[in-house]
């Protein structure tokens, strides 16, 4: 069940529909532009955990048969979350951004958690990736301090709830801005945000399927993307893998563990924003502490 419930999550991730951002031009990125795409995901966390814990009480978590220590643990998140809101609007000031309206697709404790552990590990790969475009060293050090907390939840959450894995290598994935928010839109209510927001140097990219799979098999391939991709770049570690579509299907590549990201493109050689054609996705590979991939009738989630 508690893969079922990873593969659901998953799926949904890639079902909602795609909120498009105001742009600005790339050579406008500064510390500020990053800080508030930061504040922009860490007000996402901070709905997501607070409407939750809202619904649920501790009965409800145990009754789902989550340990009695979950929602105390969970609460603990919630409360890093809220500060990490208030510590970064308060770096901006008057320039922050301001909290959308958001909409998360879990029905109970359950898939609740199973959703925390995907968005805290995309919440890991977006501040990993966008740590190259801070240039002040104080705002450095203070991304590196919220990343290393981010980190601790995604493996707690993983491992102590979840029961699998704490990490998907020895290495995680940078994903880029574009990438990040477009996994991240998927959960804002469209026409939701408040419209004095600063515009954010990002664009939501069409959405990407891939049928449930293990590494070595094929899955089928279905894009919103208005071109035809003819490749699938996966994204694990610091490795970027890439195989041809052939006929709507793809091979995973062998290897493939932990949370892996996935892009439609237009290219067998490198993968930009150019070339993207949909994207990302999430696909999750849980695998025992021997390292073999574990795998049930719902795939390998």
């Amino acid at each position: 069940m508690r893969h079922a419930l990873l593969s659901f999550i998953v799926v949904a991730f890639s079902a909602h529909h795609v909120v498009a951002s105001p742009l600005i031009p790339r050579q406008t990125i500064d510390d500020s532009v990053i800080l508030n795409y930061a504040l922009t995901l860490e007000h996402l966390e901070n709905a997501f955990y607070h409407d939750a814990l809202a619904k649920f009480d501790a009965k409800a978590f145990t009754d789902a048969g989550l340990p009695p220590f979950a929602r105390g643990r969970f609460q603990q998140v919630a409360d890093h979350e809220a500060a990490h809101v208030a510590f970064l609007s308060g770096a901006l000031g008057d320039k922050a951004t301001k909290a959308c309206k958001y909409n998360f697709p879990y029905t109970d404790p359950k898939s609740f958690a199973a959703l925390s552990a995907v968005l805290e590990g995309v919440g890991v790969s977006a501040y990993t990736g966008a740590a190259q475009f801070i240039t002040n060293k104080d705002y450095l050090t203070a991304a590196a301090s919220v990343l290393a907390t981010e980190a601790r939840h995604a493996s707690w959450v993983a491992a102590a709830v979840n029961k699998v894995a704490g990490w998907s290598g020895a290495l995680d994935v940078p994903l880029s801005l574009n990438q990040v928010y477009s996994l991240a839109a998927q959960f804002v209510v469209a026409g939701s945000c408040p419209s004095a927001n600063p515009a954010l140097p990002v664009k939501a990219f069409p959405t990407l399927t891939l049928s449930v799979a293990s590494p070595g098999k094929r899955s089928r391939v279905k894009h919103q993307g208005s071109t035809d991709a003819t490749h699938i770049a996966f994204y694990t570690g610091l490795d970027t893998l890439i195989s041809v579509i052939d006929n709507g299907e793809v091979t995973l590549p062998e290897g493939l563990t932990g949370q892996v990201y996935a892009v439609a493109c237009n290219s067998g050689d490198t993968v930009t924003d150019c070339n993207t054609v949909a994207g990302p996705a999430i696909l999750n590979f849980a695998y025992d502490s021997d390292g073999n991939l574990t795998i049930d009738e719902h795939g390998p989630f």
